[in-house]
């Protein structure tokens, strides 16, 4: 059998274990087979399952990966902090930041306040702000039912957004996980401006669901406020703004909008560290 290092961490936290999103973090030294990383991750069964080795040289970025419990992510932010996080607390403790090369172009973990005496960091990450806003999405009443809610209006592209009025209408959700599975796009995000007592102090709150990547709700979502950052920015005219993701564990996230850019602030806090047990090559 061979042995490896693993780590589950929580990001984006509210400065307590048990809140944010938890992610498995496996540093290795070169890539295993595709399906043993699958199956890692599905044994893992947290959202995602990180995997990163070194560069190419010394200096270089290190090369990562994300896996759900069914494949491989295209991108993943609350994974790729918890990634950072490990790496400049244990791997490199002496460093500011932690660079990576992935599928979704060259991202940054840097080191920031601690917030509530947890640690904290800021991503560096694409923005991706949600297209084709508009009411009359030929999909917006079959998305309506799914949620169990009237939607505004629906944003198209590899995840769908779906607008609601309020905070309120947000967090008393109770979709049907089935249908939202059957929509053509890797995941839900249903988003809403803050305010009122739930959304206090808030500039815009969020929820995501991607059961067709194996994940019926997911915690904190970094990919996601990487499409509603830009939105939000644009509609309420400013370029920082807090969110607030309100699933039954919940986090708060920082977001600075910089053109093309967007820089999400959040905490991680360890939870589990030891070795797994797996598969040698043949």
């Amino acid at each position: 059998m061979l042995r490896l290092p693993l780590y589950q961490v929580d990001a984006f936290v509210d400065a307590a274990p048990f809140t944010g999103n938890p992610a498995a973090v496996c540093p290795l030294e070169a890539w295993p087979d595709d399906a043993l990383m699958q199956a890692i991750a599905m044994e893992n069964n947290q959202s995602e399952t990180a995997f990163f080795v070194p560069g190419g040289t010394a200096d270089a970025p290190m090369r990562l990966r994300w896996f759900t419990p069914t494949k491989e992510a295209a991108f993943c932010g609350h994974a790729t902090l918890a990634s950072g996080h490990v790496f400049l607390t244990r791997l490199r403790p002496e460093a500011q930041s932690a660079v990576f090369d992935t599928r979704a172009g060259r991202l940054t973990v840097t080191r920031a306040a601690a917030i509530g005496g947890a640690a904290g960091y800021a991503l560096d990450l694409p923005a991706d702000g949600p297209q084709a806003v508009r009411g009359d999405h030929p999909d917006r009443e079959s998305l309506a039912a799914a949620l169990g809610t009237p939607v505004e209006a629906v944003a198209e592209g590899r995840t769908w957004v779906a607008f609601l009025e309020s905070a309120e209408a947000v967090a008393g959700l109770e979709p049907d996980l089935r249908e939202i599975a059957k929509v053509p796009a890797d995941g839900v995000i249903v988003t809403a401006p803050g305010g009122g007592e739930i959304g206090a102090g808030i500039d815009f709150v969020s929820r995501f669901f991607a059961p067709q990547s194996g994940i019926p709700e997911d915690p904190v979502t970094g990919s996601a406020h990487c499409r509603l950052a830009p939105y939000w920015a644009g509609r309420l005219g400013r370029q920082s703004l807090t969110a607030r993701q309100l699933s039954p564990r919940g986090g708060t996230i920082r977001c600075t909008v910089a053109g093309d850019r967007v820089r999400l602030e959040g905490a991680a806090i360890d939870y589990l560290e030891g070795t797994i047990a797996v598969p040698a090559p043949a």
